[in-house]
């Protein structure tokens, strides 16, 4: 099995949002999570909310190894295999598999903002009832001034692909009406992020 890849924000903020997921979440359900990345917060997800299936996936071919190791180093029987999923493709899944819950964790600011419309389309299409989509990272907000650290990473984003950029919560918002998502909640969380959970 490859080493795993190893990102500190990630196990920084990992526990933050598993404390809100155990207050947001019923005692067991499905769940998708887009944008997966190293594994390391699906495998801390799954370990701490053990009564979820997880299913894992990203869009770089070379993210699955990692999540695959994470998940084989925890010895965790309920994640199944990471799969290889764009949201940009017409159909992320076959058939009409549906999720309690659908989990993206920082993709929005680093990728194209079309990316923000079809995550949204796509989680309305799998939602179960009742399920939330949760997002998490970092969000401009009107009328919250924003912090220096936030507004220098979104300069540094911008600077590497004029595509990326710290999204305004509100422009989101206006996407995931589209889609027929709501937002539902807002958590603040630490190093100027937000948890924002989407619904029916």
């Amino acid at each position: 099995m490859p080493h795993p890849d190893f990102s500190p924000a990630a196990d920084r903020n990992k526990q933050p949002i598993l404390e809100v997921l155990r207050r947001l979440l019923p005692e067991r359900g499905n769940a998708l999570e887009i944008a997966s990345g190293t594994g390391q917060h699906v495998a801390w997800f799954a370990a701490g909310l053990p009564q979820w299936t997880w299913q894992p996936s990203d869009a770089q071919p070379g993210a699955l190894n990692s999540i695959a190791a994470w998940v084989s180093g925890q010895g965790l029987a309920n994640v199944r295999p990471p799969l290889l999923l764009d949201v940009m493709a017409p159909d992320w899944l076959p058939g009409s598999a549906q999720f309690d819950l659908i989990y993206c964790a920082n993709m929005l600011h680093i990728a194209p903002w079309e990316t923000c419309a079809a995550l949204m389309h796509g989680s309305a299409r799998h939602l179960a009832p009742g399920g939330v989509l949760v997002t998490y990272g970092p969000y401009l907000e009107g009328g919250v001034p924003t912090s220096a650290g936030n507004l220098a990473f979104d300069q540094s984003l911008r600077a590497q692909n004029p595509a990326w950029g710290i999204r305004l919560r509100e422009d989101v918002e206006q996407v995931a009406a589209a889609a027929g998502l709501r937002l539902a909640a807002r958590h603040a969380m630490p190093a100027n992020n937000l948890l924002l959970v989407w619904g029916r």
